[in-house]
């Protein structure tokens, strides 16, 4: 039950004076449903009114605060035409301009000849000076009443400042003083407030250096989210440990045939990740483990080997990936390496229909099939193991945990094997999987060749064209990357449709185009015609992202490089370079680039080296930024700034190791306001967690 301290600020906003249900929806779309929402959105800027020059001396574009007479008005007598009102002081002519105005709000809030405070941005026009739509405008003795310093929010379409400057406003007031969470010393040491007085200090920013996420009030509410995270995550890793799994011991029979017909020897990190598997499978207790390893690090082959030994302790495992190309992929892969062990292996998307499937699942609950891979086809009701023991996640940040669980329920005392691609960055791997452990691939597998990366403005697209007829002449082939126009699958289409019929005068029939849009067979057909057929320059949108193996793709064009996220483009260049051919990668950028865009295709240039790339990534653009776009499997930070309060995570981590070493039920008083901490954020799992041992 959440603590009864904190139902003020649980009220639903729409609940708010002044809000109402169109603004209220705007909100709930934007933040949240609940009043505590508005509480954790932070300015992100300051309006200073206190510079109050005369008419004659306000400059234009500059926020002024001017007193002055009101002279005369002029209604409007259409509709498209602004009502304007002449006020003056003594140093000029001042005019105040509205658009849509109904009754007599103006003469009433302006009557002419009194004397009025004016608050707003100065422009010029026809040698006027104007304010359209003043902030502020009230009489002499309510002057106080402007804001001399006013924050400024991040705002939704339609949602006007004022609206939301006031409902935040609200809530403040009637925020409670907490019970402090934060270990004395620590918050003696740090120098920060207490919780209410530092989100007092947070939403009443005094200048531009108030906004910073280093300030003593940031930080300490910061370190709040961090804290709450990991006492929550600590609290899920705790209750998963004491889940009942199941020791899977086996002399490795199946692995071991596997292993000797390899065409090539396990690279050091990957037979170390076998060992750290096949020790958490052995014990009794579930097993909950990232794999992380760059494209290309031979993820796929150290699952293998941990889904042999599940068959040869006659049980079931299940790979699941997030596409149908991935799941294709992976398929293809499994069948050709574990054929030495002579393993049942199906595949299951939700292309497979009818009699194939029917038979597919009776395979499978019979336990003929000892691996399946797939989609979310797994997840459907009628999909039943005869004893699944292990799952397989693989790109992990495309599933939520709730997608875990619910391939984990499919049998009893499921370990739990998730894998990415994506390298995340270590700060983020604490506040994303500290429920898991984790296991990293840091080497490339023999033979890979680097890949020569350099960047090229659009501008010499001939240039680059010619590049590419001459590549094509030797024998290449080629991606062409079309660029992210915007997080739609639509509009990202045209842009690729637009290159392909561009390249197709140009290339001909060797010329093909793929795009998350195709139906499955068509992609599939695609895809083979540019791994073994006639097609030698795919044009493809980022739908390749993850999974296609071509290994004689040599060359990749990425075009408005700019637009991809860091992990993204790291991701796409792992498509080349596969085989034992030089590759090379072009970044076509539009000019001019921003410094931060500079720096990032920079980084590209200089190394290939995944977890580097993270890391960068993390620092140049934010952790919402990190892994392409927001992602499902991710938590949501409010107010946390993980390029600057990175190093508040493993603080946040000791100190709630500690505090439930100390008091493993929170029940003394600093147990009691952790207890309130996690319900503020709203980890109300792991609270119950707590209450269920």
């Amino acid at each position: 039950m959440r603590p009864n301290i904190l139902d003020n600020i649980f009220a639903p906003v729409t609940s708010l004076s002044g809000v109402g249900p169109r603004f209220g929806k705007l909100i709930e779309e934007f933040l949240g449903p609940k009043q505590v929402d508005l509480l954790f959105h932070l300015p992100a800027g300051v309006i200073d009114r206190r510079f109050q020059p005369t008419v004659r001396d306000a400059p234009e574009g500059r926020i002024a605060t001017i007193t002055v007479t009101v002279e005369q008005h002029f209604p409007s007598n259409h509709p498209k035409r602004p009502y304007r009102v002449r006020c003056r002081d003594a140093t000029g002519f001042l005019h105040l301009v509205f658009f849509h105005v109904k009754g007599d709000y103006l003469t009433r809030l302006l009557p002419v000849g009194s004397t009025r405070v004016v608050s707003g941005k100065i422009e010029r026009f026809n040698n006027e000076t104007r304010i359209n739509h003043p902030d502020y405008i009230v009489a002499p003795d309510a002057r106080d009443s402007v804001p001399t310093i006013e924050p400024i929010y991040g705002l939704t379409g339609g949602l006007p400042l004022r609206t939301l400057q006031k409902a935040i406003a609200a809530v403040l007031a009637k925020a409670p003083e907490l019970p402090e969470w934060i270990d004395p010393s620590l918050k003696k040491q740090r120098r920060w407030p207490d919780w209410k007085p530092a989100l007092l200090a947070a939403h009443a920013p005094q200048g531009e250096a108030d906004l910073a996420p280093t300030t003593p009030p940031r930080t300490r509410l910061a370190y709040d989210e961090l804290l709450a995270s990991q006492l929550a995550i600590l609290l899920l890793r705790a209750h998963t440990r004491r889940l009942a799994g199941r020791a899977i011991k086996v002399p490795g029979r199946l692995r071991d045939s596997v292993m000797k017909s390899l065409p090539f020897s396990l690279t050091p990190s990957q037979r170390q990740a076998i060992a750290e598997i096949a020790g958490d499978m052995a014990a009794p207790n579930r097993m909950l483990r990232l794999l992380q390893g760059d494209v290309g690090s031979g993820k796929t082959v150290v699952a293998l080997m941990a889904m042999l030994d599940v068959v040869e302790a006659g049980s079931q495992a299940a790979l699941m990936a997030p596409t149908e190309i991935l799941a294709r992929q992976h398929y293809a892969t499994l069948i050709q390496l574990a054929e030495p062990a002579g393993v049942g292996i199906a595949l299951l998307t939700g292309r497979e229909k009818g009699k194939t499937r029917e038979d597919i699942l009776l395979r499978l609950a019979s336990g003929d099939i000892g691996i399946v891979v797939g989609t979310h086809a797994l997840f459907s009701g009628d999909v039943a193991f005869n004893d699944l023991a292990l799952a397989v996640i693989d790109e992990q940040h495309r599933f939520g945990v709730e997608q875990r669980i619910a391939l984990s329920n499919k049998g009893k005392g499921v370990d739990i094997l998730v894998m990415t691609a994506t390298p995340i960055p270590r700060t983020l791997m604490l506040t994303a999987y500290g429920d898991l452990d984790s296991s990293r691939l840091t080497e490339k597998p023999a033979g890979r060749k680097p890949v020569a990366t350099r960047t090229v403005p659009l501008t010499r697209l001939d240039d680059v064209i010619g590049g590419v007829r001459r590549a094509l002449d030797s024998g290449a082939k080629i991606y062409w990357i079309c660029p992210l126009v915007e997080e739609s699958e639509q509009s990202d289409l045209a842009a690729a449709e637009e290159r392909f019929a561009s390249l197709r005068k140009l290339f001909g029939d060797t010329v093909g185009l793929v795009h998350g849009r195709l139906k499955g067979p068509e992609k599939d057909r695609v895809m083979e015609n540019f791994a073994h057929g006639p097609t030698n320059l795919l044009v493809a949108t980022t739908v390749i992202e993850v999974g296609v193996d071509v290994p004689d793709a040599t060359v990749m064009m990425i075009e408005h490089a700019e637009r991809f996220g860091l992990a993204q483009l790291h991701q796409l260049r792992g498509r080349i370079g596969r085989g034992s051919k030089p590759s090379s990668c072009v970044l076509l950028y539009g000019a001019p680039l921003s410094e931060t865009a500079k720096a990032r295709l920079a980084i590209l240039r200089e190394t290939e080296d995944g977890f580097r790339i993270a890391d960068e990534d993390l620092r140049l653009r934010g952790a919402g930024e990190v892994l392409g776009t927001r992602q499902s499997g991710m938590p949501e930070m409010r107010l946390v700034d993980l390029a600057a309060h990175g190093d508040l995570i493993p603080v946040a981590r000791d100190d709630a190791r500690l505090a439930l070493e100390r008091d493993p039920e929170l029940k003394s008083p600093r147990g009691e306001a952790l207890r309130t901490l996690l319900y503020l954020f709203e980890r109300d799992q792991a609270a119950a967690y707590l209450r269920s041992g």
